[in-house]
């Protein structure tokens, strides 16, 4: 029998994990007397349509867990992806990071990038930043065991919540350039993910939570710009930022001056 009083908690752990941020945001904003309409405002200006995608895919990858039917097919998916697999790719633990990068690189090399490099530094950082935590809450406390029983905190997909992460930042990035860059991330992210399955490591509804909280978290770190974007453009400090690689992960360094 499905115990639904626990996935009814997952949803309600979700719930406070992306509204939370936004609620804290706000507030400091509406305590600030010059910026209190954009406090006042901000929910309403957010596109809820644009939730669609996102919670669809959360939603799938909660309910999976505890019905047979989507059980079914999760089982179904690695029969036919993982099935025989001796050799592994490890291709997957590079092409996460690939669409984060693409967002600075892309700029660097000539293609304008819709916002400006203190304007993207946040919102990659806030989107990465809401997605690791949710990632690592969720993997914490809510135990599944990965395809291979090499661990039971497959859910949900890292890899594939940080590929996402990416291709929605270039998505809104590039979008006004070309639709094709977005288009490009977005097939990345589904092949980091199709990889994890195909590496016996996830199951597809680990892959779809994944996506969903990818997407989410950087939608939420766009909505939240204009809340401190005039306090970016106004800021004097100084920072430096390099892309490092220690051999296992690459590593973005920020350096601040004050």
């Amino acid at each position: 029998m499905i115990d639904y009083k626990k996935y009814i908690g997952f949803y309600c752990v979700w719930v406070l994990l992306f509204v939370l941020p936004v609620i804290s945001f706000a507030q400091i904003l509406s305590e600030n007397p010059s910026d209190s309409s954009g406090g006042v405002h901000f929910f309403k200006k957010i596109p809820y349509k644009e939730l669609a995608i996102p919670v669809g895919l959360i939603s799938y990858g909660i309910i999976a867990k505890g019905n047979p039917f989507l059980k079914g097919i999760d089982e179904d998916i690695r029969d036919g992806v993982a099935s025989g697999n001796s050799r592994k790719i490890k291709l997957d633990d590079f092409t996460r990071f690939a669409g984060t990068a693409g967002v600075f690189v892309l700029d660097a090399v000539g293609v304008p990038a819709k916002h400006n490099l203190k304007q993207r530094i946040f919102t990659t950082a806030v989107s990465n930043i809401i997605m690791t935590s949710t990632v690592k809450i969720m993997k914490s406390t809510i135990p599944v065991w990965r395809p291979d029983s090499s661990a039971n905190n497959s859910f949900p997909s890292g890899h594939a919540a940080a590929a996402f992460v990416g291709a929605e930042l270039l998505w809104q990035e590039y979008r006004q350039e070309s639709i094709w860059y977005g288009i490009a991330g977005y097939a990345v992210a589904a092949g980091t993910g199709y990889l994890r399955m195909y590496n016996d490591k996830h199951w597809f509804s680990d892959i779809a939570m994944g996506a969903g909280v990818g997407i989410l978290s950087t939608k939420i770190a766009y909505w939240l710009l204009p809340l401190v974007d005039s306090r970016l453009q106004n800021s004097k400090k100084s920072y430096v930022v390099l892309p490092t690689y220690n051999g296992r992960q690459f590593c973005l360094n920020a350096s601040l001056q004050f």
